[in-house]
């Protein structure tokens, strides 16, 4: 049987538009009786990476949340908005990242202008518990945040972009955000190697089980993602039971092959879906509506990958040729120290409030270009590395 993946055109942050096209996805969906029961306490799990501004595209648009949740509402479910951002993860920090993303208007419309009072809140329970998760390939145990415990649901609410490291992030990594703050930096200097890394995001995915995945692709992000890209027109709303088939219908609209999305690929690998669109039934709009064909796709091809079979002695020349590392622009860096501090491997240091970064040990997670609030830490891809990508 084909998974069901909804794609509605909206095309702009118009809330009534947002309002219609959320309508539209659960009734291409089967209907919102079908995932949620009225009084369910559902929680909407955002994008919050980091304070960021809606139309700088790197989190889930405020008024897309807005009229998910006012819809969910009006059917008689309770709302609890969140996310575990990066960086710290307690009170003061949250209720800095909602504001600045404009979350906390959302909320407080609804509550007070809509009358919906505590049936939206904002999530705050920090703590964290551990969990058995027998079915994980790599993950067996995790430690998550405790705002699962206060919800009957879990609806993903993702942004489209492209990643440094993972090429695209979608609804599959989105549910990222369940690991509380630092504890996913330990994550990356854990498993630096990309495939381990990926399937990690697949164990976290499968252990989070949101009933439903939503996907802000109104306005995503190109190039230098997940906070550093450009902002680009898509003009799709996409919602399916399965984060997994989602992530491969938002790929091809940016004409990514899934299969070269990591997340994807491992995915396949476990039967979560095949990879290609040969089990999903497409509602509402055709993927060729969407298409853009010229979307900025890093490329993520690590050294790792070429290096399996080269002799040892060779692999340091290799190493210097091919591997990405990262840049840091002085003359845009504020010396906010956000780097150094989120840094998993711990090779950064600040001289004279500027970064200095150790490459020999550095891993290639890019929390540094990730996490930057000033854009001024780029992702430099040797000539060769970019000519092997290509093949």
């Amino acid at each position: 049987m084909k998974t069901t993946v909804s794609l509605v055109e909206c095309r702009e942050y118009e809330y009534g538009q947002l309002k219609q096209s959320i309508a539209e996805s659960f009734q291409q969906l089967g209907g919102i009786g079908r995932y949620i029961a009225a009084e369910d306490k559902v929680l909407l799990k955002m994008n919050l990476l980091m304070k960021k501004r809606p139309e700088e595209a790197t989190t889930t648009h405020p008024l897309f949340v807005k009229a998910l949740a006012e819809t969910l509402l009006e059917y008689g479910a309770d709302v609890i908005i969140g996310d575990s951002p990066g960086g710290p993860f307690n009170e003061k920090m949250l209720k800095g990242i909602y504001k600045y993303c404009g979350i906390t208007n959302v909320v407080e419309e609804l509550a007070e202008a809509q009358g919906y009072g505590t049936r939206i809140q904002l999530n705050y329970n920090t703590n964290h518990m551990n969990v058995d998760n027998p079915d994980g390939l790599l993950l067996k145990h995790l430690t998550v945040t405790e705002m699962l415990l206060d919800v009957d649901k879990v609806i993903s609410v993702s942004k489209l972009k492209t990643h440094g490291m993972t090429m695209f992030t979608g609804a599959v990594k989105n549910m990222f955000g369940i690991i509380p703050g630092m504890l996913k930096a330990e994550y990356h200097f854990k498993m630096p190697e990309l495939d381990d890394f990926c399937n990690a995001l697949v164990d976290i995915c499968a252990y989070g089980n949101p009933v439903l995945s939503f996907m802000d692709g109104i306005v995503g992000m190109e190039g230098a993602g997940p906070s550093a890209g450009n902002p680009r027109n898509i003009g799709a709303v996409i919602a399916s039971t399965s984060p997994y088939h989602l992530d491969v219908v938002a790929s091809s609209l940016i004409n990514l092959n899934p299969l070269d999305v990591p997340t994807i690929k491992l995915s396949s690998l476990r039967g979560l879906c095949t990879g290609t669109l040969t089990d999903i039934d497409v509602q509402g709009k055709s993927i060729e509506h969407f298409l853009i064909k010229d979307f900025d796709i890093p490329p993520i091809r690590q050294v790792t990958l070429f290096m399996k079979n080269t002799p040892k002695f060779l692999q340091p020349i290799l190493n210097s040729m091919l591997q990405p590392k990262p840049i840091f622009d002085h003359s845009m860096c504020v010396g906010c120290n956000v780097c150094a501090e989120h840094c998993p491997a711990d090779v950064i240091s600040m001289v004279d409030k500027r970064p200095i970064v150790d490459l020999n040990p550095c891993i290639r997670c890019f929390c540094c270009q990730e996490l930057c609030p000033k854009k001024a830490v780029t992702i430099h891809r040797p000539w060769l590395m970019r000519k092997i990508a290509k093949w």
